[in-house]
């Protein structure tokens, strides 16, 4: 049996990774906020796009690549942030750094990863981006962007729709705490994971290793949701992202937008891009869902546009292109795939991302991305 046989989407990799990691670690990758409205919306509001399929079109090979930020790319797809990385399998960050330099997509790192960017520095491609929850401090500020230009990174993203911890309450419930400490409750969870738990054992247990420089060392633990780098962050205004333009010399992309007035600002400020994205539901449940805010925010500046949130196959990918994205990030399904199958789970997603992309744009008689039909309503 293949790979392709036994795990062909990722509803797939969802459910065998489910099986392989803890309770607690589960609830906090794949939990969002409140009654988790949002991420319910993000999925029906995806589905309600169609697009008219071809016939008599012939034969064609399907060309996926992809040209944004003045950058041309082999797939329209990358990796997108996600925070302490390394707890849902060992050394995440690592595999899913070499994974993307292997294919040549983006890698994104966040600032509450559990490793830091001199920890990966080694393993990255040319297409490393770095994710920035805003520091308070100037000088923290500076030593972060230096740091990060040093290890390699060379693109900024600054999320902005994290002014305040969200509630996450399925995470919360689940009794995770920051840093992750294993009471007896979630030691019974982890011996039921004997994979996730030998990897846990050889590495330790993950900790946000980007901020110790900057954080107290201190031996009580906080919630889940208000980890050490609250301590540290700012709910930033529009210097703050001046002030950004003015010291990072690489590409700045804003990510979180989805109002359409926030883009003419943004773009006199001189940011490269927006990331249209609701956090997967993760922060405000009563958010748009991520594909409306894009059609909206396309219509009001002629910036390149990033999509995520609620993305669960090539389709979607393809829903978001004719919507109007310039490309697409992902988050929870590249650590699906990596729970799942370890490090040759990531190569399995990009692997069925890319079979998707192609027999659907074969559907469409779509040879590039730029030939996709407009969307129509699907009730």
């Amino acid at each position: 049996m293949t790979l392709h046989s036994a795990y062909p989407a990722i509803a797939d990799l969802r459910t065998r990774a489910r099986k392989r990691m803890p309770h607690f670690v589960w609830e906090y990758l794949d939990s969002a906020t409140g009654t988790e409205s949002t991420k319910a919306r993000n999925r029906k509001r995806l589905d309600s796009i169609g697009m008219q399929p071809s016939i008599l079109h012939g034969e064609f090979e399907a060309d996926l690549t992809t040209s944004f930020l003045g950058v041309k790319r082999p797939l329209p797809f990358g990796i997108a942030p996600v925070g302490m990385s390394g707890l849902m399998w060992p050394d995440a960050e690592g595999h899913l750094a070499r994974a993307a330099a292997k294919t040549k997509i983006p890698y994104t790192l966040s600032t509450v990863a559990s490793q830091s960017p001199e920890d990966l520095a080694p393993h990255l491609g040319p297409d490393a981006w770095f994710q920035m929850y805003p520091p308070r401090d100037t000088d923290i500020r500076k030593d972060m962007l230096a740091r990060a230009t040093a290890a390699g990174f060379s693109t900024l993203v600054l999320t902005v729709d994290v002014p305040v911890a969200s509630r996450r309450e399925r995470q919360t419930r689940s009794g995770l705490t920051q840093p992750p400490r294993l009471t007896p409750r979630l030691l019974a969870q982890v011996a039921l994971k004997p994979a996730w738990a030998l990897g846990m054992a050889k590495r330790g247990m993950p900790r946000m290793r980007g901020l110790e420089k900057y954080t107290p060392k201190t031996s009580s633990a906080l919630s889940s949701t208000e980890h050490a780098g609250y301590l540290l962050r700012t709910s930033p205004d529009w210097s703050y992202v001046q002030w950004l333009r003015d010291h990072w010399h690489g590409p700045l992309l804003i990510k979180g937008v989805l109002r359409p007035e926030d883009a003419e600002p943004l773009a006199k400020i001189g940011v490269d891009a927006l990331w249209v994205s609701n956090h997967a539901g993760r922060q405000f449940d009563a958010a748009p869902a991520s594909i409306d805010a894009l059609r909206a925010i396309k219509s009001a500046t002629s910036l390149p546009l990033i999509f995520d949130s609620g993305i669960e196959g090539g389709l979607d990918i393809l829903r978001a292109f004719t919507c109007g994205a310039d490309y697409v990030m992902l988050g929870r399904p590249f650590h699906y795939a990596l729970a799942a199958l370890g490090p040759r789970g990531i190569l399995h997603l990009i692997e069925i991302l890319d079979k998707d992309l192609r027999a659907n744009m074969g559907q469409l008689g779509a040879r590039t991305l730029q030939d996709l039909p407009a969307p129509t309503h699907l009730p």
